[in-house]
């Protein structure tokens, strides 16, 4: 059910005097829990709750050729279900957009900040590489998926162990893992998504901010603010002071942001 009309003048009301229906400033995250290994059948999986959202993300490692412009290179895909149960605005078919986005903006923030090593997952150059798969689940929607899921696509990788390989038959041995863990560089990526409301700039919107959100833009970057990925959500128009303005609070609060998670890593 879409946030009514009513509720929707509220919250900018309120955010007209720096407050939000739960007590936050527009700068503050709610709060964040990540439990790892919440998966048997996955090589690193992770549960990250964010207030009231949660998602669980699972890392599948496979073996196939690499992609043509990148021969000696792993590769990368990101796929993201958003399941019925988390909203009643999710139904089972094929995906749609907020699936397809959600997706992509996690892959492109975790290809893009270099921290998957993928040089190191080349088994024979040209031949065959390590493909890892990133599969995220949204399991309670009260917004802010995009956060929460690359927190646990980030959480997942570090917990993942290398399945055996065995050069012979070219099997990969799903039931025997190993105690090495995937080639991670120090170059941790998060994404902070702040969202235009009217006149006010805020982060980690619930289902109901998100849904009067005129705007928004989904930065990728790690805990030395460098940029890696960054694209704008929604048709409306934001202006340069605006931009300037999501980059400013989103550098402000990322470290923050890591605080909070690097307990749990």
């Amino acid at each position: 059910m879409e946030t009514s009309r009513l509720t929707a003048e509220r919250i900018r009301e309120y955010l007209d005097q720096g407050k939000r229906f739960d007590g936050r400033k527009p700068e503050d995250f709610r709060e964040i829990t990540i439990e790892g290994n919440v998966s048997n059948k996955a090589e690193g999986s992770a549960r990250v709750k964010l207030g009231k959202t949660e998602v669980i993300v699972g890392v599948k490692m496979g073996v196939a050729a690499p992609y043509p412009d990148s021969p000696n290179k792993g590769n990368l895909m990101v796929t993201s279900e958003l399941l019925p149960l988390s909203s009643p605005r999710y139904e089972n078919g094929p995906p749609k957009f907020p699936a397809v986005e959600l997706g992509r903006l996690v892959d492109r923030a975790i290809r893009e900040s270099k921290f998957v090593d993928f040089e190191k997952l080349c088994i024979k150059e040209g031949e065959k590489v390590w493909s890892v798969f990133i599969d995220i689940y949204s399991i309670n929607d009260d917004g802010n998926l995009i956060d929460a899921a690359t927190i646990g696509a980030v959480a997942a990788l570090k917990w993942a162990k290398m399945p055996k390989y065995d050069e012979e038959t070219g099997k990969v041995l799903y039931d025997e893992h190993t105690t090495k863990g995937l080639p991670l560089t120090k170059d941790i990526p998060i994404c902070i998504t702040p969202h235009k409301i009217g006149n006010k700039i805020i982060v980690d919107p619930t289902q109901e901010e998100e849904d009067v959100s005129e705007a928004k833009i989904t930065i990728g970057a790690n805990v030395e603010g460098v940029i890696s990925s960054m694209q704008k959500g929604s048709p409306i128009e934001l202006s340069i002071q605006e931009v300037h303005e999501m980059l400013d609070l989103s550098e402000k609060v990322r470290k923050k942001v890591f605080l909070k998670i690097e307990k749990f890593l």
